[in-house]
């Protein structure tokens, strides 16, 4: 269960986000990790080193407004921060011990879909249901 909740929250954020049509989806995502990128800001766990990830994540989320790509890479940034401030004893949320790993976890499932363009989740797996049938619709015509 400590890796299928965060998995799981990954593929709702994906669902969810779908629900944006592009190319306001990407930019609303580019804002997104931006965001995400300065949670860990006010912890001062890491020290001036805080900045600069947030810095970089905001490069990252600037370029992200442009391309699906850069967003990935910042939610893969982000990830690894996580892991660093798990591995600290910092976590994300102070009160629940486990939410930075949790992120850790959750953050790929997002960069996944982010580097894969963001497609909208519902459309995709409509895709896959039609091709499936227009193949069996053809298979069972050629017998």
């Amino acid at each position: 269960m400590d890796v299928l909740a965060p998995v799981l929250i990954g593929v709702l954020y994906a669902t969810v986000m779908s629900l944006i049509r592009e190319p306001s989806r990407r930019r609303f995502n580019a804002i997104m990790v931006a965001g995400a990128g300065a949670a860990y800001l006010s912890s001062g766990t890491f020290g001036p080193w805080e900045f600069v990830f947030t810095a970089a994540v905001t490069y990252c989320a600037y370029r992200g407004l442009e391309s699906w790509t850069w967003i990935g890479i910042a939610w893969l940034l982000h990830a690894g921060w996580d892991v660093l401030h798990h591995l600290r004893g910092a976590p994300i949320i102070p009160a629940f011990a486990h939410s930075s790993s949790g992120c850790a976890i959750c953050d790929p499932v997002i960069a996944l879909w982010c580097l894969r363009g963001g497609p909208s989740l519902p459309a995709l797996i409509g895709s896959w249901f039609s091709r499936r049938r227009a193949g069996g619709l053809r298979a069972a015509s050629h017998e």
